[in-house]
């Protein structure tokens, strides 16, 4: 056998070994996320807050209780989260957002926030609707994308 076809075949292997453990690693990783979801949905409360602010922070720089803090993971600590300061009866709080309402959380405005522990899962207006979050500006690349399926499209028809 020549070795350069040894040496293909040894790397098809190796990127098949590696496919099939990454995905009974995701297996393992969803199922564990259900769980969790589970446990969110059961300790859920609704809470009318007034959202103070919202930014994107380390949980060391947030403000967390040191408990928090110890309990994540170490590579989470340093990631950026969604962090919402806001006004609960007479008591500022700090809170981790989920990163899918997080744009969805007005400022300055009264919500009423489902809400499980320090986490917020779902936000509905008090006073009226929350406006929708206004579409991101699309990137280089995606513009150029669109102005190439666009100039597709004219010479198709």
């Amino acid at each position: 056998m020549p070795t350069v076809t040894l040496v293909l075949l040894i790397i098809a292997i190796v990127l098949i070994v590696a496919v099939i453990v990454l995905y009974f690693l995701g297996k393992k990783a969803e199922k564990k996320k259900a769980e969790q979801d589970e446990q969110i949905q059961a300790a859920a409360q609704s809470v009318t807050m007034l959202i103070i602010d919202k930014k994107k922070l380390r949980l060391k720089d947030a403000g967390l209780p040191a408990a928090v803090v110890e309990q994540t993971p170490k590579l989470m600590r340093r990631a950026k989260m969604p962090i919402v300061k806001a006004k609960v009866g007479p008591r500022v709080m700090t809170f981790i957002s989920d990163a899918a309402i997080y744009d969805r959380i007005p400022v300055k405005k009264e919500v009423k926030a489902t809400v499980s522990g320090l986490y917020i899962t779902g936000v509905r207006g008090i006073h009226g609707s929350i406006e929708p979050a206004a579409p991101k500006k699309k990137g280089l690349w995606a513009r150029a994308k669109a102005a190439a399926q666009e100039k597709m499209n004219k010479k198709e028809k």
